[in-house]
């Protein structure tokens, strides 16, 4: 009964009736059948029949009856609900990360790169109806996933982000920048976002962070900041051993915050500071609800009425009644 709902179900409190309809038939129960009046009932001793102990329950019938009668016009019925969604507005996303050695550093855990996938990948997942792309820089830039509406290959795309020898190590913020927004430029969106993550200080490429901030204004690109680091030391890579591994010691964090600041005021954006993980995650989810995504539902409602099976059920017991109490049950007297 749980799918089932009710149409009218004020009609339900008609049930307060039954009661009185039981107290009734109680009161009448011996004004039913016609009465002889005679001396003793000694002859008429012995078994009782069948017949006879049905009788009683012929108000039973009556009463299920009439409850029929008031669940099918309390109209009960199935829903079938089926959800069309249209998005009217969306949203191009491109986010812009640092993959320098210095994102290997381990003040996030189990460091700032691992930790920046596992929530990029939260982010996308909650952005059914946007079309999101992947840049990755470090001195240089390039595109690792256009802008795209499959989300499967913009996953695809963070979980295999990691350092190598692709790009020479290095921050050029500037190019990082300016390759998302050329990403961008030609999208016809109502809105164009992109999430530029670092956790140094630009010191490569050849494109100036200011003109890229300069060229995402021009194009109407809201450019959200995230600088990535706690606050004073941790353990960064240094150095390679034989073996491969890196060797980490501790250094002084170094992020231009005023930078990073600077651009997102440029361009009607915002700039976080990603302390740990659990800032890291905050820090995505805010930005979730700032951009949102203008989505149409259409709702396809089926209904499948139950209401006549009661009818026929109330039907039913009442002919039975009727049939037996002017055939079984008719007196002569």
């Amino acid at each position: 009964m749980g799918k089932i709902s009710f149409l009218n179900p004020e009609f339900f409190w008609l049930f307060l009736l039954i009661p009185v309809a039981i107290a009734w038939l109680f009161w009448k129960r011996n004004h039913q059948s016609a009465t002889l009046k005679i001396s003793s009932l000694q002859g008429f001793q012995g078994h009782t029949t069948f017949w006879a102990r049905v009788k009683p329950f012929l108000g039973v019938f009556r009463l299920l009856a009439l409850s029929s009668l008031i669940v099918a016009m309390a109209r009960p019925r199935t829903v079938d609900i089926s959800n069309k969604t249209k998005t009217t507005k969306g949203i191009d996303i491109v986010m812009a990360v640092d993959v320098s050695g210095s994102m290997l550093a381990k003040d996030l855990k189990p460091n700032r790169m691992e930790a920046l996938k596992r929530v990029a990948s939260d982010f996308v997942e909650e952005r059914p109806n946007d079309r999101i792309g992947l840049v990755v820089y470090a001195s240089e830039a390039y595109t690792k996933t256009p802008v795209t509406s499959d989300k499967a290959v913009v996953l695809e795309a963070i979980k295999s982000i990691k350092y190598d020898n692709v790009l020479q190590d290095g921050t050029g913020i500037g190019m990082g920048l300016a390759t998302a927004v050329n990403r961008l430029k030609d999208s016809k969106a109502k809105s164009k976002v992109i999430i530029l993550l670092t956790d140094g200080v630009n010191n490569a490429g050849f494109i100036e962070p200011e003109t890229a901030a300069d060229i995402a204004k021009q194009y109407g690109i809201k450019v959200y900041t995230i600088g990535i680091g706690t606050n004073g030391m941790a353990e960064f890579p240094y150095a390679v051993a034989p073996n491969g591994q890196f060797l980490f010691q501790m250094m002084k964090v170094e992020i231009d915050e005023r930078l990073m600041q600077s651009i997102a005021k440029k361009t009607e954006g915002k700039y976080f500071r990603a302390t740990s993980n659990s800032k890291l995650a905050e820090i995505y989810g805010e930005i979730n609800k700032l951009e949102t995504t203008e989505i149409e539902e259409l709702k396809f409602y089926d209904y499948d009425e139950k209401y006549r099976s009661f009818v026929w059920l109330a039907g039913f017991l009442l002919l039975v009644e009727i049939g037996l109490r002017n055939t079984v049950y008719r007196s002569f007297i």
